[in-house]
């Protein structure tokens, strides 16, 4: 007998205005490492935010939704848009693309955002950099080659 295969919901998504954002204690992200808040601020100013942000809506003493939502992953691009938004380069009111989960603890969801990204290969990084700096050279068709030859 075949077995019935369950299926998966995804979390919702949608648009938040900045101003409903905080971010969470429950961050496990603590040591500052990597690009910048600074650098990521002028990556988000020149191609925009490209993953969303994780939250989860704030609930009063009772249990109710107060319209603000914490953000437990995605705690750096938080940052750097709080930086835009200092810098008035964004607008407090700005819609900012959120995932919104409402189910688990929101530490898993902080760890699993930062444990389970995979760095680049080493090979793929080089290919990338490659292509983005010759992006504005459009008749070079191919990386360049190895200065080694064979001599035979």
């Amino acid at each position: 007998m075949a077995q019935a295969v369950q299926k998966i919901t995804l979390s919702s998504s949608r648009d938040i205005p900045f101003n409903k954002l905080v971010l969470s204690q429950h961050n496990v992200r603590r040591i500052k490492a990597g690009v910048s808040i600074e650098q990521l601020a002028e990556d988000i100013a020149r191609r925009t935010l490209l993953q969303s942000l994780t939250v989860r809506p704030v609930l009063d003493e009772a249990g109710v939704e107060t319209g603000m939502f914490e953000i437990p992953a995605g705690g750096r691009r938080f940052r750097a848009l709080e930086l835009l938004v200092k810098q008035k380069r964004l607008a407090k009111t700005a819609p900012i693309p959120c995932v919104i989960r409402e189910g688990g603890i929101a530490e898993e969801d902080s760890l699993a955002e930062n444990v389970q990204r995979a760095p680049l290969h080493p090979l793929d990084s080089s290919g990338r950099s490659w292509r983005c700096a010759n992006a504005a050279n459009p008749r070079r068709r191919s990386p360049p080659r190895s200065s080694s030859r064979s001599r035979s």
